[in-house]
């Protein structure tokens, strides 16, 4: 189990790591287009639909990177004061019931609107760029499917955690500027011994 959950773990931050350059490209996207559209009196057909398809992208397919490093949204008032064997037996409850079922729906429906929109090449009707959009529609069951290879991941954790009582946590791969700068802060009041 500790083998797929970190198997899991690194697929959904390489997908999670790879899709965050869609930052870069959209901010590149939109300077374009502004310094097209104001400095030109020339703007693009194509830049609404772009930045749509490239954070949407960004936004699906970061959805097991975050899964997987705890970072959605939970009602923590009450969880965080239960044992961890108990915070891992409500969580496998909620997997199973609600989780499961929800990506489920979405790969298959994924799938659906992507073979439809592959067959008949589907393209934008909300500028006249036509820009095409069945590579989006791709990307609904492709996060799907990295969710669901993640939720199988948090069950395993959640078994681990209910026979052992504690959760294993996924690689710290990155830190909010917060916390180095306090440990910075930390690290120069005590002369580097923390």
């Amino acid at each position: 189990m500790v083998q797929y959950i970190r198997f899991a773990d690194s697929l959904s931050a390489a997908f999670g790591k790879a899709f965050a350059w869609l930052i870069i490209m959209m901010a590149f996207g939109t300077g374009y287009e502004v310094v097209s559209r104001y400095l030109f009196n020339a703007p693009t057909p194509w830049a609404l639909d772009v930045s749509f398809i490239m954070y949407g992208s960004l936004f699906m397919m970061g959805g097991a990177y975050t899964l997987s490093r705890g970072g959605h949204v939970r009602g923590d008032f009450v969880y965080r004061l239960w044992r961890p064997q108990t915070q891992a037996k409500v969580d496998l409850l909620l997997y199973l019931l609600f989780f499961f079922p929800g990506v489920t729906a979405l790969i298959v429906t994924g799938w659906k609107y992507a073979s439809r929109s592959w067959g008949y090449g589907e393209v934008s009707v909300n500028s006249p760029a036509g820009i095409p959009i069945y590579q989006f529609k791709t990307v609904i069951m492709a996060a799907g499917l990295l969710l669901f290879i993640q939720g199988i991941a948090q069950v395993f954790r959640c078994i681990v955690c209910m026979r052992t009582g504690h959760w294993i946590e996924a690689d710290e791969d990155v830190r909010e500027t917060e916390d180095l700068l306090l440990t910075k802060a930390n690290e120069a009041e005590t002369g580097g011994h923390i």
